[in-house]
């Protein structure tokens, strides 16, 4: 089976091309490798279920591991979830875009299926051009971290090439994950926000904005997914 080619996603003056024909794929329903903050991710139009479950078919995962939705504007917030907390809104404001996931309760008119998520989505923006020139065309994408399960996450795109091959139609090249390190996700679907897993913004860091529990959660093989069913899960 053929494996498919790596565009340039290096340089805004150029990366055009690549993000067009990134954003193709999204719009018919196929897979694209993304760089971000973090570490690469794989990502599919949030709302089209078809694709999401193959983006989970490509890593081995099944519904009980459904991935989180990176968006490129903090005002989408509201549009995705409800109910949401002013310390997890304080948060946002202060580590937007960056390596901060929360969980808040989604929006219950909204036609998608991620999983099984209990009603609840995992919001996060990216600090990279790349991944927001791409998300401000597509709108939200889910987007998981680009390795099969049980594999370490890719920290560039020939690693998430040799790992998920033909599965994915358009591979972008932002170069070396620049962060390498997961998100920190904060549940705030319940009475009290909790850290569910400690990464790249410290607890020291959220309680100078927000109150906020912890310990963090140990961190599993996959530095977008923590280990937690439905949105529990992160890029």
């Amino acid at each position: 089976m053929p494996v498919q080619p790596v565009l340039d996603a290096t340089d805004p003056q150029t990366w055009g091309p690549a993000i067009d024909e990134a954003v193709n794929a999204i719009s018919r329903g196929a897979l694209v490798v993304m760089p971000t903050d973090t570490v690469y991710g794989i990502a599919a139009d949030a709302f089209d279920e078809v694709a999401v479950a193959a983006l989970l078919a490509a890593k081995g995962r099944g519904r009980q591991m459904p991935p989180p939705v990176l968006v490129g504007d903090v005002a989408t917030l509201d549009g995705l979830a409800t109910d949401v907390p002013d310390d997890a809104r304080r948060l946002v404001e202060a580590f937007w875009p960056g390596g901060f996931t929360v969980i808040l309760q989604a929006q219950p008119s909204l036609q998608w299926d991620l999983g099984d998520t209990g009603g609840t989505v995992a919001l996060r923006m990216p600090d990279h051009a790349a991944a927001l020139a791409l998300l401000k065309r597509t709108g939200p994408l889910a987007v998981s971290s680009a390795n099969k399960s049980g594999s370490p996450a890719a920290q560039d795109v020939e690693n998430a090439r040799d790992q998920l091959g033909a599965s994915v139609a358009v591979y972008l090249d932002g170069g070396e994950a620049p962060g390498g390190v997961a998100s920190t996700i904060v549940d705030a679907t319940g009475p009290v926000l909790r850290i569910v897993r400690e990464g790249a913004v410290t607890l020291e860091q959220l309680r100078k904005v927000a109150d906020v529990e912890g310990p963090a959660a140990s961190p599993e093989d996959d530095p977008i997914e923590p280990p937690a069913p439905a949105a529990e899960d992160d890029e």
